[in-house]
């Protein structure tokens, strides 16, 4: 595929992508993800409980938060707390963030455990929900070996690993990984995130400029795809793992 965007990027080519683990000193798990120029800080907390319509199924739960700081965009946006409530966009993409990362675990092998994903944009270029599932995951991750490494659980329950990714059309070609001045205007707006097996966890898919076709939904899930897989060999490359946790990722 040629070379049509305003970074000179194929069609089908991310932004590079480099995922740092252990970046907070405190959190069970963490890790920062910078994704072209959106960088997204991603934490993991344990905590030795869950909501209470949760009590006593013997369940996990996972959970996310998502914020972005006031100079992450061009201009200063107010902290939600200054406001009083958090804002739709923010309630929207954090809840999206915790159902796609509960598909990643088997939740009754958590015991009755609450992780908490927080995910704090630093600095945003398009893809701000993408990054956080997948520097999320990471997170989590490094969670789950925190847990097991204290005894908590006696094995990592993880599902199937967890990626993500944007994909639009812009100016008629379906483009994967978009950055804010294509993500801005495009036709067609849309978000995968996918298993490790490349099953949908979710699609989030808008004609932002009227509708696309079956044929186009199917370019844009087979650049989601393409892109996702890559995404999956940086986590697995991020967190080093041993032949045993190969094995559980199905490598």
């Amino acid at each position: 595929m040629g070379t049509a965007r305003i970074d000179g990027r194929a069609l089908d080519e991310l932004r590079p992508i480099t995922i740092e683990r252990g970046v907070s000193r405190y959190a069970e798990g963490s890790a920062l993800i910078k994704w072209g120029n959106t960088h997204v800080l991603c934490t993991a907390s344990v905590e030795d409980r869950v909501p209470p319509f949760m009590r006593g199924r013997g369940e996990g739960w996972i959970t996310a938060e998502y914020s972005m700081l006031p100079r992450s965009t061009q201009d200063r946006t107010p902290r939600d707390v200054s406001k009083g409530k958090i804002n739709g966009r923010g309630s929207e993409i954090q809840r999206l963030i915790g159902r796609s990362l509960r598909a990643a675990v088997d939740m009754p092998k958590l015991g009755e455990t609450t992780i908490t994903i927080d995910c704090d944009v630093i600095q945003a270029d398009g893809g701000t929900r993408t990054a956080s599932i997948s520097a999320g995951f990471v997170a989590l991750y490094d969670a789950l070996r925190w847990l097991r490494g204290n005894g908590r659980i006696g094995a990592i329950p993880l599902k199937t690993q967890i990626g993500a990714v944007s994909v639009g059309k812009v100016r008629g070609n379906p483009m994967l990984d978009l950055c804010y001045e294509e993500d801005s205007t495009a036709e067609v707006d849309a978000n995968l995130i996918m298993t490790g097996a490349g099953d949908f966890v979710e699609i989030q898919g808008t004609g932002e400029g009227g509708y696309f076709s079956r044929q186009e939904l199917e370019k844009i899930i087979d650049l989601g795809w393409r892109g996702i897989r890559k995404i999956h060999a940086i986590q697995r490359e991020c967190l080093e793992l041993s032949d045993e946790e190969q094995r559980l990722f199905g490598r």
